[in-house]
């Protein structure tokens, strides 16, 4: 993580804190594995040689990553499968974005087999949401063909903004297009963009990349004021053009409830308690999954609930930051019945993931 006026803030300590804070007591965890994890970070060899270098710039970051030892904490966890991605900064270790694009996209390609590869040696223990050298678009296009053609993978792996730029503006069109064509899903990890880094002397972690996510939410479902399409009517939102895709969003959304009456506009209990226009804001907020990492306590689950319901909560953990077995501790104290829960743990991924609707 960016260190601010000399002092390093983990996010490892910030995340674990978020979670700790919340344990439950005395309530059993369903025995063996059955959790789908949505929200877990992996890492090659050579992806770790960036991370290295990556931390020298200021990223507190993880490098090691050993498989065997991931599996074993899955088994703690309960966690049956974890479908791998990419955490922040992604593939690049710095905000240029030019300078180093032969690299992001060898290390897309060599991320991409090295999951693939795990997929295959853990049978069904691993899926991987593909990473995509973004910015570059065509480079992404080609990813995008050979990560579900030959690679077999569940989805693509995200960051919220790639330089000042968030994931509904029209610069990433091509690349959306193509994923909603195949109706894919796409998991969002947060980050920080260049114009923010270090705002207000915080630590990312602890609000900008919650914040990032809330701007990138409102990116898809807002799209750009103002414009209008080659028709001459009011522009369709991001999210209405992408709607075969399956949005995953970190951390229950970031500060999206927090900011819900701005971002999603009325959210009256009248409003809440029906159905929303189709292709409204709170229509796609309520199409959504949101996950549970780093946010398994009262307040962000209940909010996340009533706005975009249960059903919408998929389970998370940032391994190697957070971990299974907490995330459900905590999930046991944050008032939802045991049904709600076993959702959550499971059943509601299995709505977009259903090659994994087997015996757990």
């Amino acid at each position: 993580m960016r260190g601010v006026a000399g002092i390093q803030i983990s996010r490892r300590a910030v995340m674990a804190a978020a979670v700790g804070t919340w344990l439950a007591n005395g309530r059993a965890q369903p025995a063996g594995p059955r959790r789908l994890d949505v929200h877990h970070h992996f890492a090659s060899p050579r992806y770790k040689m960036m991370l290295a270098e990556a931390k020298r710039q200021g990223w507190d970051t993880f490098q090691p990553y050993d498989p065997k030892q991931d599996i074993e904490a899955m088994d703690k966890g309960g966690v049956a499968t974890a479908l791998l991605s990419v955490s922040t900064p992604g593939l690049w270790a710095g905000d240029e974005f030019t300078a180093d694009r032969d690299r992001a996209v060898a290390l897309a390609r060599d991320m991409n087999e090295y999951g693939a590869r795990l997929v295959r040696d853990y049978r069904g223990r691993f899926g991987l949401f593909a990473a995509l050298p973004l910015p570059d678009i065509d480079a992404s296009l080609k990813e995008i063909r050979y990560s579900f053609d030959t690679l077999k993978a569940d989805g693509v792996g995200l960051l919220t903004s790639y330089g000042n730029h968030w994931l509904g503006e029209r610069v990433f069109e091509p690349v959306f297009e193509e994923l909603n064509r195949r109706g894919a899903i796409v998991y969002v990890h947060p980050t920080d963009a260049p114009c923010c880094h270090s705002l207000a002397n915080a630590n990312p972690a602890t609000f900008e990349w919650l914040a990032d996510t809330a701007r990138a939410i409102m990116s898809m479902i807002a799209g750009t004021p103002g414009a209008v399409s080659g028709r001459g009517n009011a522009e369709q939102s991001p999210a209405t053009r992408y709607a075969n895709c399956k949005f995953i969003w970190s951390h229950a959304g970031g500060a999206l409830i927090g900011a819900a009456s701005r971002v999603v506009g009325a959210v009256s209990e009248k409003d809440l308690s029906g159905t929303p226009p189709v292709n409204s804001r709170l229509y796609h907020i309520r199409r959504f999954f949101y996950d549970t990492a780093g946010s398994a306590n009262p307040i962000l689950m209940q909010g996340i609930a009533k706005l975009a319901g249960t059903s919408q909560i998929v389970f998370g953990t940032d391994y190697p930051f957070g971990n299974g077995a907490a995330i459900a501790e905590g999930m046991q104290a944050v008032g939802f019945t045991d049904a709600q829960l076993r959702a959550i743990e499971r059943n509601n991924a299995l709505r977009i993931l259903p090659r994994y609707n087997q015996p757990a």
